[in-house]
């Protein structure tokens, strides 16, 4: 009879588990939110010579150069056609904007104190690297880096870089930016606490963007995450057989942390695996412990990387 009790009991426990988050999804459904997003990207392309005083006026920040700068970008045919191309991409910013409301009224329910801060959506050359940029009150977005995977303005990336350059991951980017903002950058130089600080990032992640599919959190496509769930387990067991948790080695930041066309474990599937498995396996680690102890949000983020793992009681899918 044990084990019939423990199955009622399981799916009780499942039930009640919905249920609360449900509760908590009304909740934040109820939180106030005014999110103001600008289009000064078409603001800029349209705006002319003549408009430019007035652009100057309205967003000084953006505007550290002389005039005559920003008349000859106005007027060069490479930013013309840049334009153009954001222009064609992002007529509509209506699914954009209905998911950053989303993500900031999250946002604003677990960290009350934190200001909502003004949207800006820019062109910026494509540098990917600075795609988004959070400051205190203003965020910018370059959209010329959301174009999508296969644009030709991507062709001389590489495939790891230009398959994350695409809309769909865009809010994700926006919470990986808020995420670096209230995560503390871990104190011991060790393997594990690196994975781990990345794991408090995609955690947070799964309570502001609740709804996002598990690749869009992480920068992964449908296949990389399939492998990187089906490989977890002998994930697990290379990095324990190298003993690599407590090794301060920064190679491995390169190997398992860093973006990289893929993880670097030394063995023939190396090829297939996706990059910054370390991240993935840090998640599951944070996941873990979230489920077996009663701790809330701000507390984790602050926890010691080595309490978070040892009262985990992680266990890889097999």
């Amino acid at each position: 009879m044990r084990k019939p009790i423990f199955i009622v009991l399981s799916i009780l426990l499942i039930f009640i588990g919905c249920n609360d988050s449900d509760k908590v999804e009304e909740e934040i459904s109820k939180v106030p939110m005014d999110l103001k997003i600008e289009r000064f990207d078409r603001l800029f392309a349209d705006a002319g010579e003549e408009g430019l005083p007035k652009l100057r006026k309205m967003y000084p920040y953006l505007f550290p150069a002389p005039d005559s700068v920003w008349v000859a970008k106005m007027k060069d045919s490479l930013q013309i056609e840049l334009f153009q191309q954001v222009g064609n991409t992002f007529n509509s910013f209506e699914d954009e904007e209905e998911g950053l409301v989303d993500l900031f009224r999250h946002i604003k329910y677990y960290f009350p104190e934190q200001q909502t801060p003004k949207i800006i959506t820019v062109t910026n050359d494509v540098d990917y690297d600075n795609r988004i940029i959070l400051a205190d009150t203003l965020l910018f977005i370059g959209l010329d880096n959301y174009l999508g995977s296969q644009h030709k303005y991507y062709g001389g990336f590489q495939r790891y870089v230009a398959k994350i350059l695409d809309r769909k991951f865009m809010v994700s980017d926006v919470a990986s930016a808020f995420a670096k903002k209230v995560v503390p950058r871990p104190r011991e130089r060790t393997y594990l606490a690196r994975m781990i600080y990345f794991g408090k990032e995609l955690y947070l992640k799964d309570k502001l963007m609740p709804y996002a599919k598990d690749e869009l959190k992480i920068g992964y496509t449908a296949d990389e995450m399939d492998w990187a769930v089906a490989n977890e387990e002998p994930i697990w067991r290379n990095f324990i057989e190298n003993e690599y948790l407590y090794s301060t080695e920064t190679r491995l930041n390169q190997r398992f942390l860093d973006p990289a066309p893929f993880s670097k474990f030394g063995l023939e599937l190396d090829n297939e695996s996706p990059g910054r498995l370390g991240r993935y396996i840090g998640w599951q680690i944070v996941r873990a412990f979230m489920e077996n102890n009663e701790v809330n949000l701000k507390q984790l983020l602050t926890m010691p990387a080595e309490e978070i793992f040892k009262k985990s009681n992680y266990k890889p899918r097999s």
